[in-house]
């Protein structure tokens, strides 16, 4: 395959060139390349590299009727990703245990349009297991600092949390955290506006601060995910300077949407941490403009209908699906091509270390996406790929058309639809020690 006359983005420039595909791999980036096989004109469209998702909930297997990783990784596809990481919870099991983990790959083996890795879990009782989860080749273990919604992923207190990040330190994997604590949040109530109060950003930052803390001290990489405000960026940036290795994640709708549109959208729109007012809206997409955001991601977490309609805001079931318009809020947000690549893909290639991905380079794998930057489009809830057409993102208009999406030189993406067969590989992490049997 030649794709002909693209712009080419990097996360160092953007260039006009020819990129090759033999095998599954870039073997040329030049122009006017010469070759024989298929040709893809790509004049007037800018080639990203395939997006790579840390955070989403595709909960298969145990609640496909959720969401499954046949209609995830399809709605990731049509949003130009070609990678993404599943969390422990909510699929059932959750993937504590090295069976739960086989179960899971297996599934999404299966399943998937996509390539994928997979995160281990850490809760109270399960340290032991966390070898084994290496073993079996987890991207890193996931722990919640307040409640999940699940009894049997139940939150890490910090003698749990210390104790895994000690045993990660020693495996040479990252522990991810929802940083919230558990304690500063409210009592339960009953309206949106009482949630949103219940969960204040004093929580956030507190938590970043005491997780960063058990890092260092363990000597563990520590990913912060989805910080929902520019201050707890400014959290996770202090907690860098004085010696935490962390990594800064946060997810699209922070960037899009503010506590007004969940008061307008109701249930659609929760999310924990939630949706922030707009001072902290801008001063976190400032923060991402100023290149101190490593990863954005999307943490897709639907649910059915059914789990989002009751007239106690606290019991609906929390979560956003929006795997497919992570690019597309990024480009509304004014966020350069090339920044894109880096927080999209460059960056969690880097951290996670993903061999072969995150970058339009010779010799890595063919994932990129075709985008039509001058189009516009609307979002339906028909042209959402995903297993339940709900989504606070329906109605919003865009720049930025994906026309075709490609893993490893085969499109699997192209002109709104899915092409061929599952075919997505579980990858693995190259910065697990050779220690993972202790």
């Amino acid at each position: 395959m030649i794709i002909r006359g693209a712009s080419v983005v990097t996360p160092e420039g953007v260039l006009s060139s020819d990129i090759a595909v033999e095998g599954g791999r870039i073997t040329a980036i030049a122009p006017e390349l010469n070759g024989a096989g298929e040709e893809i004109d790509a004049r007037g469209l800018t080639v990203v590299p395939g997006l790579i998702d840390v955070h989403v909930h595709f909960n298969e297997p145990g609640r496909t009727e959720w969401e499954g990783a046949a209609t995830g990784s399809s709605a990731l596809a049509a949003g130009g990703g070609t990678l993404f990481f599943d969390m422990p919870l909510n699929s059932s099991p959750c993937t504590v245990n090295a069976a739960a983990f086989d179960a899971k790959r297996a599934a999404l083996e299966r399943a998937s349009y996509t390539d994928f890795a997979l995160w281990g879990g850490i809760v109270p009782g399960n340290r032991d297991a966390l070898p084994e989860l290496a073993k079996r080749g987890a991207i890193g273990f996931k722990a919640f600092m307040a409640d999940s919604g699940l009894p049997e992923f139940p939150r890490s207190d910090d003698r749990t949390l210390y104790e895994a990040m000690r045993v990660a330190a020693r495996l040479g994997l990252p522990v991810a955290v929802h940083a919230e604590n558990n304690e500063l949040l409210g009592a339960p109530g009953r309206s949106i506006r009482e949630y949103l109060d219940s969960r204040p950003v004093l929580a956030e930052i507190e938590a970043i601060r005491r997780a960063a803390l058990l890092a260092r001290e363990g000597g563990a990489k520590l990913h912060i995910v989805h910080i929902s405000s520019g201050r707890g960026v400014a959290e996770a940036l202090e907690a860098r300077a004085h010696g935490a290795d962390i990594s800064i994640e946060t997810c699209a709708h922070y960037l899009y949407f503010t506590e007004e549109d969940m008061l307008r959208l109701g249930a659609v729109a929760k999310c924990a941490p939630p949706l922030r007012p707009a001072a902290e809206r801008d001063a976190l997409c400032a923060a991402l403009l100023r290149g101190e955001i490593d990863i954005v991601g999307s943490d897709h977490s639907p649910a059915p209908l059914s789990m989002k309609r009751d007239e106690n805001f606290f019991r609906v079931w929390g979560g956003i699906a929006g795997v497919q318009s992570t690019l597309a809020v990024l480009l509304d947000r004014e966020c350069p091509p090339e920044q894109i690549a880096a927080v999209c893909a460059a960056n969690p290639a880097q951290r996670f270390g993903i061999p072969g991905k995150g970058r339009i380079a010779v010799g890595n794998d063919a994932d990129f996406t075709l985008v039509d930057l001058d189009s516009h489009y609307t979002v339906t809830a028909d042209s959402l790929l995903q297993r339940h057409r709900l989504s606070p993102y329906v109605g919003a208009r865009f720049r930025g058309v994906v026309r075709r999406t490609i893993l490893r030189g085969e499109t699997v993406f192209e002109d709104g639809k899915i092409v061929g067969e599952p075919r997505g590989r579980m990858v693995k992490t190259t910065h697990a020690t050779s220690r993972i049997h202790a």
